[in-house]
């Protein structure tokens, strides 16, 4: 090895449960010492340089020969502390108005590299990767992760506490990849107007990676328990004389539009301009303003299938919303780990602001806002957001100030302490505000290289017409540990009158309980890498007494060198209903109580193949009846500039009360022209609705702050149920939007 904090540790494994016995005898074999890092902290000292450089991933300019080179690298998968199987070489510099880094990653078998992602805001993180994580308050708390594949393709993120990211937010930055005979070769420029930092502090934490897709390996610097955060990483010190400009960004746009409601006879058009301004008031602290606000550019979301009677959750994809959204975190409500089995509507549910509660009404249809304003960023130890927005009226719904504010302060090594309160409800004319308090602790430098994560919250709400009975309140106690035993508790309540009208409400009236306990364990030398056991509960009591949900998770997964994972599970399932349930039309499921079950296998493909399966399958008693589930999606890749995905889910439901099959399928073709220009093109289909959705979206990026959108939203519907589809309604949108910096 080179000179390393590392130590040597032994780690005997053992059999989790006989489950595992009893499907993969073949697999157990004893544990391989493995070495563990130790407290002390990797540094390297960052290089100045007055050189222009151009990022075409070529290191070709001389400042690159005196760049300083981090060469001190371990394998953190699939055997953590042991030899990289590549040799690779990190490299930093800096002047003075940005930071940059760049790879040498050697290949033996430079032909092998995998590079099938050529369109920005691809699955990227499926090929090979160079990835660097960056800290730059060194807080541990909180950081941007920025990746580029062997194609140029970039990726960023916001870490929102331990390992949990905000892929949607997006930052200006350039990134280049070129390929030879020796591997390929990354360089990235990352401009300190993009990032938030303390203009007094030149440490800042900072971490690479570098991924081998066909081996499923990750090379990197810094690492605990097999990951990499801002708690887990290194620290680049030297960084002196940074300046920002004015760290003034106007970003003004113009939107085209033209509207067709086919039933109604509708046709509407227009052309209207719009402004967002970003400004930072001080490196670390952030404001921003929109006016005239179009999100026509938004991805659309992905259709679900819903057999329960609660709601469903859709992520958040607007930029504006998105900018410094760590911020606003509260309580680590709808963090979930990796691979988790709890449904993400009640992993979100109680969460006090979720941002598409504004701008959206409640069947998702866009609602004019005239104005923005967001305050955002770092204040010695406090993080504070502040966000106001005048919503338009819409369907009855009086125009709306609305305002969130959250401030939190760092305490101990790697935990916070926070406040946040809301105000106004833009979904109703009732008067809304909630208040709320959390604690979040994290500790990620226990022996073992083990992490802790526990959270405890409390939230209050008062609305027009609601009297009392208007708290919610929760805690949890994790370990989220990648070998090993892992696992954790938890418990949520929501009284029956909280109402988080600017937040994500789920389910209230209930208790939740949640556990989790399972075990890794990671043989060497053998075909599999990794050997998941594990089980999960979660029991939902309604507060005035009875049940309303249980769940109990049984899980087995096996994972090979190569990515293709094998998964077993079990379910057993309880719903009380105390009211009758229509679960699809004209079929009414009783009140009662219910117990039932669910057993299923599951393959993934590695995602580094050209043609990637994931193909579930199960079936069971479902209420008093029987239900079969076959759920598929084939993604194929055959070159980079041209991907296709098919996705069909299908349940075969059999109930005393009538039979139903409910189907959702999508299919996708895109054409990718090159990493700047690509035409996206997806269907979707369910017979839920009988619904169908086409949306085809061309997005040009000349240069990074500078894009081009052509979206066209098509809608087909059948009514009478007859197969005989109709068009309902067209949209069709043509947005550019321009970055200029200063």
């Amino acid at each position: 090895m080179d000179d390393r904090t590392a130590v040597r540790r032994h780690c005997r494994g053992g059999v989790p449960i006989c489950l595992v016995g009893l499907l993969v005898p073949a697999v157990w074999t004893a544990q391989a010492q493995e070495p563990v890092a130790t407290g002390e902290i990797k540094t390297a000292e960052a290089v100045r340089t007055d050189e222009p450089i151009s990022i075409d991933g070529r290191l070709d300019e001389n400042a690159w020969n005196d760049a300083t080179v981090i060469t001190d690298l371990h394998q953190i998968l699939p055997v953590e502390y042991s030899e990289p199987s590549q040799h690779t070489e990190f490299l930093v510099l800096y002047d003075d108005d940005a930071l940059y880094l760049a790879a040498r990653m050697y290949d033996d078998q430079p032909d092998r590299v995998v590079a099938k992602v050529l369109r920005q805001g691809g699955m990227s993180w499926l090929d090979d990767q160079f990835n660097i994580i960056l800290d730059p308050f060194n807080d541990k708390r909180s950081g941007y992760r920025f990746q580029v594949n062997p194609n140029g393709v970039w990726e960023e993120g916001l870490f929102r506490g331990g390992d949990q990211m905000q892929w949607e937010w997006s930052g200006i930055w350039q990134a280049s990849a070129s390929r030879n005979d020796e591997g390929w070769v990354a360089e990235t420029r990352i401009p300190f107007k993009t990032v938030s930092f303390h203009p007094d502090n030149d440490t800042w934490g900072i971490n690479f990676n570098r991924r081998i897709a066909r081996n499923n390996e990750s090379v990197g610097w810094v690492s605990r328990n097999r990951t990499q955060n801002p708690g887990v990483a290194g620290e680049i010190t030297g960084l002196v004389g940074l300046d920002q400009g004015l760290g003034l960004d106007v970003v003004p746009s113009v939107t085209a539009n033209s509207r067709r409601g086919f039933s109604s006879g509708t046709e509407d058009s227009e052309f209207e301009p719009s402004l967002d301004l970003f400004y930072k008031v001080t490196p670390a602290l952030n404001a921003s303003l929109t006016v005239n606000t179009d999100f026509s550019s938004t991805e659309v979301d992905d259709r679900q299938v819903n057999l329960t009677r609660f709601g469903l959750f859709f992520p958040e994809r607007r930029d504006f919303f998105l900018q410094d959204a760590d911020i606003f975190e509260f309580g680590r409500i709808g963090q979930r780990e990796q691979g988790s089995t709890f449904e993400r509507p009640l992993a979100e549910n109680a969460r006090p602001f979720f941002s598409r509660t504004i701008g959206l009404s409640a069947r998702g249809q866009p609602v004019d806002l005239e104005a923005g304003g967001k305050l955002s960023g770092r204040v010695g130890r406090w993080n504070l957001g502040a966000l106001a927005i005048q919503q338009d009226e819409f369907e009855g719904v009086e125009a709306k100030d609305l305002f969130v504010g959250r401030m939190a302060a760092n305490v101990l090594e790697e935990s916070a302490v926070g406040l946040i309160v809301t105000d106004g409800d833009p979904q109703s004319n009732a008067d809304n505000s909630l208040a709320g308090i959390d604690f979040r602790y994290q500790n990620t430098r226990l022996p073992n290289g083990r992490t802790i994560e526990s959270e405890i919250w409390y939230q209050k709400t008062e609305t027009e017409g609601l009297d009392g009975d208007d708290g919610a309140w929760g805690a949890r106690f994790w370990m989220p540990n990648n070998a090993g035993l892992r696992g954790g508790v938890g418990r949520k309540e929501v009284q029956r009158n909280f109402n988080p009208a600017l937040g994500y409400l789920n389910r209230r009236d209930i208790r939740d309980t949640t556990g989790e306990f399972g075990y890794t364990h990671r043989p060497t030398g053998s075909y599999v890498r990794s050997v998941y056991t594990g089980a999960t509960f979660q029991r939902i009591e309604r507060l005035t007494g009875g049940l309303q949900s249980e769940a109990t998770n049984f899980r087995v997964r096996l994972e090979n060198q190569t990515g293709d994972t094998l998964a077993f599970l079990a379910q057993i399932e309880r719903e009380g209903l105390v009211e009758p349930f229509e679960i699809s039309r004209g079929i009414v499921i009783p009140v009662g109580e219910y117990a039932f079950d669910l057993y299923g296998v599951a393959l993934v493909t590695g995602p580094h193949r050209r043609l990637v399966a994931n193909i579930r399958a199960g079936g069971g008693k479902f209420y008093d009846g029987n239900r079969r589930t076959v759920n598929m999606q084939l993604e194929w890749t055959p070159i980079p500039q041209f991907r296709t995905l098919i996705a069909y889910d299908h349940n075969d439901i059999e109930l005393p009360q009538g039979d139903f099959v409910r189907r959702l399928a999508r299919i996708g073709i895109d054409y990718i022209h090159s990493s700047r220009l690509s035409w996206v093109n997806l269907v979707q289909y369910s017979n839920d609705t009988e619904v169908a959705g086409i949306n085809s979206r061309i997005h040009w990026i000349p240069e990074a702050g500078r894009e081009l959108f052509v979206v066209l939203n098509h809608n087909l519907e059948d009514p009478d149920l007859d197969n005989r589809f109709h068009s309902s309604f067209a949209d069709l949108s043509v947005q550019y939007r321009h970055t200029f910096r200063f």
